[in-house]
């Protein structure tokens, strides 16, 4: 008994062996836990502390909305959702007849305006005629009765011949005076201007301009090159003044919204350098810059602000987006569609620029130039009608009223 008892405590006890090997295992463990630790504390030291990362964040990007500037029927639609529109193309048409009309009795009103306004000079001229003549006869009256006046004391004239050229001259200084303001307010209607200026000639030229202009934006053009998103224009419909017809999104123009914890906004800064990916591409690494920090987390600019004076409240940590501009180069090989999400590093290691923009901008950030020469042909078409209904001609004189 006694030696079975010795054989079961032999076996049940580690030999030298095995507890070589357990210790070796050990060490072996503790070591290569030991190397992670010390590679991730390497690289938090060297990198991961200077990164700051989030996944919420998505692409943005501009959305144009083209919108009708006259009333009218669509006539024509050369686009539709996904299809690349250049600046300049012609979209939409609508029908341009009633646009036509209008521009036909806007010339007809632009020729008869300076048909009378010609009149108004010329009745200018001839009130300066009058005048002039009115003086001649005022003059000569003056002078009959002067001489006659010292012939009464010699009885070389009798008395009722004196009050006939008194009566004479009284009548001449009337009809002088009656020119004098006639003449006056023929001026008040045409001086300090000329025929192809006078006030009712260029409102006649305005009103032709509008009604040219209006013509003009019967044909709806693409203010920007870009895909088409989205389109609610269709043919027949009789669309009113500012109506929403496609909005445009220029791809080339995207940026990213990073939305961060304020717990992780205490190193950010403008122009540091940003590593993205996006969740579309596989293997893809866009790089970009920090352009600035809103200026309100998303919530303060709801439609409906959370409002924490109550009793009850809890803390919610608050998101503020953080732009980021991407290369353009990138995009262009690897463009990124408006809402895609993307996973957003930045690298904090400079911290010496601006959190907040500490100048005004003053430069154009977006311009379209396609409706500059809406009006080009609009000023020939008012020189001709200029010239074909009055020749070019002078101011009347101002300095007549002598005598």
């Amino acid at each position: 008994m006694t030696s079975a008892n010795s054989d079961k405590e032999d076996t049940g006890r580690a030999t030298p062996q095995t507890l070589h090997r357990r210790k070796v295992a050990m060490l072996v463990l503790g070591g290569v836990f030991l190397f992670i630790a010390l590679v991730w504390g390497l690289y938090w030291l060297i990198w991961d502390r200077f990164a700051v990362y989030t996944d919420d964040a998505y692409v943005q990007g501009n959305l144009v909305q083209l919108m009708s500037q006259v009333p009218g029927k669509v006539i024509e639609i050369n686009t539709d959702y996904t299809y690349l529109v250049e600046q300049g193309q012609v979209l939409v048409k609508l029908d341009p007849v009633d646009r036509q009309i209008a521009l036909q009795y806007a010339k007809a009103t632009l020729a008869q305006t300076v048909r009378a306004v010609r009149q108004q000079f010329e009745n200018a001229k001839k009130a300066q005629a009058t005048l002039i003549l009115r003086n001649a006869d005022l003059m000569k009256a003056q002078l009959d009765l002067k001489r006659r006046t010292g012939l009464l004391g010699e009885r070389a004239i009798s008395r009722e011949t004196l009050q006939h050229y008194q009566t004479s001259f009284t009548v001449a200084k009337a009809q002088y005076d009656d020119a004098l303001h006639s003449l006056r307010a023929a001026m008040a209607i045409v001086e300090n201007s000329h025929l192809y200026t006078h006030p009712d000639v260029e409102r006649a030229k305005a009103n032709l301009k509008t009604a040219y202009l209006n013509l003009q934006r019967t044909t709806i053009v693409a203010p920007v090159t870009g895909f088409v998103a989205k389109r609610t224009v269709q043919i027949g419909q009789q669309v009113a003044l500012n109506t929403p017809l496609l909005a445009i999104v220029p791809l080339n123009e995207v940026w990213v919204d990073a939305n961060y914890k304020e717990t992780q906004l205490s190193k950010l800064r403008i122009n540091q350098p940003v590593t993205l990916y996006a969740d579309a591409y596989d293997d893809v690494t866009y790089h970009g810059r920090v352009v600035g920090l809103n200026a309100g987390t998303g919530a303060s600019f709801s439609l409906l602000p959370p409002q924490n004076a109550t009793g009850n409240w809890i803390k919610i940590v608050q998101r503020l987006p953080v732009r980021i501009s991407l290369d353009p180069k990138e995009l262009r090989k690897y463009p990124l569609l408006v809402g895609l999400s993307m996973r957003v590093t930045v690298d904090v290691h400079d911290t010496s620029g601006p959190r907040l923009a500490a100048l005004p901008t003053k430069k154009i950030i977006y311009a379209t130039d396609v409706y500059a020469n809406q009006l080009a042909d609009a000023d020939s078409v008012i020189s001709t009608i200029l010239q074909d209904n009055a020749p070019d001609m002078f101011m009347p004189r101002t300095d007549v009223e002598t005598g």
